[in-house]
């Protein structure tokens, strides 16, 4: 996925809001959608791209399942409502993120067990800017499908606020 990271962790985190019964930490499910790829700026003038970004560790799947079970644990003996609805959000956000990537782009889901980087369809190199390879295939589609999805539940969600103050 290149585009819908966002629009798909909006759309998650409103379906986890109204399944929580919160209206707080949107913003924090926008954050964590696109949080896997702060590595890009690495990627590009640190590594110079030798190592596929999926690879860094903020893509393994092995270092949010730790993040996660370290979540767990605080909650466990805390019992605080807030850091359970946000660590949540949060982690429901980075894991969306990782099955986006795993749809062309691949993960290191068995990671460190097999440096294997699963996914699910393969884009073949036909152009030469690896971006065009990506928005000519087929699976682009899904990405737009995912942005309008996202569309249309924000005009929703503003014409309820706008209904609701007249």
């Amino acid at each position: 996925m290149f585009i819908a990271h966002l629009p798909a962790g909006y759309l998650l985190t409103r379906f986890l809001q109204r399944k929580l019964k919160t209206t707080k930490y949107l913003w924090i499910g926008l954050l964590a959608s696109i949080l896997p790829d702060f590595d890009l700026p690495y990627f590009y003038l640190i590594d110079h791209r030798q190592t596929l970004h999926h690879e860094y560790w903020i893509h393994l799947p092995i270092f949010w399942l730790s993040v996660s079970f370290l979540a767990v644990l605080i909650f466990f003996f805390t019992k605080n409502r807030r850091f359970l609805l946000i660590s949540t959000i949060f982690l429901a956000n980075i894991f969306l993120h990782l099955i986006l990537d795993t749809f062309v782009a691949g993960i290191l889901w068995l990671y460190p067990f097999s440096h294997v980087s699963l996914r699910l369809f393969t884009v073949p190199a036909r152009y030469p800017f690896w971006g065009e390879n990506f928005a000519f295939h087929w699976t682009f589609l899904v990405e737009i499908a995912i942005i309008l999805w996202a569309f249309i539940v924000l005009i929703k969600s503003w014409r309820r606020k706008g209904e609701s103050k007249s």
